[in-house]
C-alpha cells in the first residue's frame, strides 16, 4: 500500500467551486454552467482496475486493503480524469446492497464478479412472524460494520492517506426494505390482497429503521437532520397505492430525521409519483433513476425540487456519438431556470465506458453554460457530430 497517495487538500479548490455551483442551482437559479453529478460506484472502479467485484465486497469484512486501494484509486480518477462537480469525498467499508441482511441476520450470497445479494429464505407471512428485531448494540453483524469503519480509519492514518473515512448503516424505507429480502412480486400481491398483513411487516421495518438510525447517532455523537431515502420499488405501484400504503412511512421518517432536508432516490420509472413528491411530500431534492423521463420531472419539479439524473447507464456503454443525443436532450430539458444537475440516474455501474463518461463530462462543461445556447450542440463542419475537446481548461 506504500505506493498509494491521496491528499484531500489538493482537490479542495475543485470541491469549493463545485459546492458554489451546486448551491446556486439548488436555489433554482442559473450558475455559470450546469452542475454535473456522477455517482460512480465501486463496481465501476473494480472493472476499470481489473478487480473481481466479489473480492472487493468480501474485503469489506476482511483486512480492507483491497477496499482502500480501489476507492483511493477511484477518487484520484474522479478528480484528475472525470472532473465532475464533486463537493466532498471520502471512503468507507462498502458492504454492497445487503443492509437488511446485516440488520435482520439473513444469509448473503457472493456470486462471482458481481455485487452480493440477500438470499430469500422466507415468505412474507413468515417474515411478519419470524423476522428478528435485534437491537443494533446487541447485533454482532451491525457492530462488525461499525468496527470495520474504525479499522479502515486506523489503516488510512497508518498509510498516511489524507481522506475522510465515512461509515454507518442504513436500511431502506419499509417497502424497499421488504423487497430487499422477499420476492418483490410477493410483496406487491399481498399489498393488494392483504394490505394489513403487509403493514404489520412495514411497521417492523420502520421500527428497525429508527433503531438503527438512533444507534448510529449515538455512536457518532450526531443528530440526523437531513435524510436520504432509496425508494426503488415504489415504481411498481400506482400513485394512489403509494400515497395510501408507502408514503406515510417515508413521511414519518422525514418528520423524524429530515427537518433540514428531504432527499429521495428511485430507480424508476417513477414519473407517476412526481407530483406527489413535489406537492405532497415536498422533497428538497431527488435523484431521478434512468428509467424515468426528465421532461416529466422538469414539469413537476421546476422551482420546487432540485433534481438530477434521468440518464440510463446503458446509454453510456458505447462511444460518445452514441451517448450524445440523450446528453443533448437532458441539457435542453433540464437546464432552463436552474434547479437541475446533469448526471446518470442512481449509480454509475460497471459496464459504462470510462472514456465515454469523461468525454461526456467535458462536452457538458463546454455546451452546458448559461445562458443555454442550443447551437453549441450541433455537428461540426467535418460532419462528425459532437466532436469534443478534452482540454482541462474546458
Amino acid at each position: 500500500m506504500s505506493e498509494l497517495e491521496f491528499d484531500i487538500e489538493h482537490y479542495r479548490p475543485q470541491m469549493e467551486e463545485a459546492k458554489k455551483r451546486l448551491e446556486i442551482a439548488q436555489k433554482f437559479q442559473e450558475p455559470d454552467r450546469v452542475p454535473i453529478i456522477m455517482q460512480v460506484g465501486n463496481s465501476f472502479f473494480c472493472k476499470m482496475f481489473g478487480v473481481n467485484i466479489r473480492d472487493f465486497y468480501l474485503d469489506a469484512f476482511g483486512d480492507l486493503d483491497l477496499q482502500i486501494e480501489v476507492q483511493i484509486r477511484g477518487l484520484k480518477w474522479l478528480f484528475e480524469e472525470l472532473g465532475d462537480d464533486r463537493a466532498n469525498c471520502g471512503i468507507q467499508p462498502d458492504i454492497g446492497p445487503i443492509q437488511e441482511a446485516i440488520m435482520f441476520d439473513l444469509p448473503v450470497e457472493y456470486p462471482d464478479d458481481t455485487s452480493p445479494w440477500i438470499v430469500r429464505t422466507m415468505s412474507l407471512p413468515e417474515a411478519v412472524e419470524k423476522l428478528k428485531l435485534i437491537p443494533p448494540e446487541e447485533n454482532p453483524r451491525v457492530l462488525q460494520v461499525f468496527k470495520q469503519r474504525e479499522k479502515m480509519k486506523e489503516k488510512v492514518e497508518r498509510y498516511k492517506l489524507r481522506v475522510p473515512v465515512w461509515g454507518g448503516l442504513q436500511i431502506h424505507p419499509p417497502l424497499s426494505a421488504a423487497c430487499g429480502f422477499l420476492e418483490p412480486e410477493e410483496v406487491m400481491v399481498y399489498l393488494y390482497d392483504e394490505p394489513q398483513l403487509v403493514h404489520r411487516l412495514f411497521e417492523k421495518m420502520l421500527l428497525a429503521f429508527f433503531m438503527l438510525r438512533d444507534f448510529q447517532d449515538r455512536y457518532f455523537g450526531t443528530k440526523t437532520k437531513s435524510m436520504w431515502l432509496a425508494d426503488d420499488h415504489s415504481a411498481l405501484i400506482s400513485d394512489e397505492m403509494y400515497r395510501q400504503h408507502v408514503m406515510p412511512y417515508n413521511m414519518i421518517i422525514y418528520a423524524r430525521y429530515g427537518t433540514n432536508g428531504r432527499h429521495l432516490h428511485a430507480d424508476g420509472p417513477n414519473d407517476h409519483h412526481f407530483e406527489t413528491y413535489a406537492n405532497i411530500m415536498k422533497l428538497t431534492s431527488m435523484d431521478i433513476g434512468g428509467f424515468s423521463d426528465l421532461a416529466n420531472a422538469k414539469r413537476a419539479f421546476a422551482g420546487k425540487v432540485f433534481f438530477w439524473g434521468g440518464l440510463n447507464c446503458k446509454d453510456f456503454y458505447y462511444d460518445f456519438a452514441h451517448a450524445k443525443p440523450v446528453v443533448d436532450r437532458a441539457l435542453l430539458i433540464g437546464m432552463p431556470g436552474g434547479g437541475f444537475a446533469f448526471g446518470i440516474g442512481g449509480e454509475v455501474y460497471a459496464g459504462v465506458n470510462p472514456d465515454t463518461l469523461c468525454q461526456v463530462v467535458q462536452y457538458v462543461k463546454q455546451v452546458g453554460r448559461y445562458p443555454l445556447d442550443p447551437n453549441l450542440m450541433g455537428a461540426d463542419k467535418s460532419g462528425n457530430e459532437g466532436s469534443v475537446s478534452t482540454s482541462p481548461q474546458a
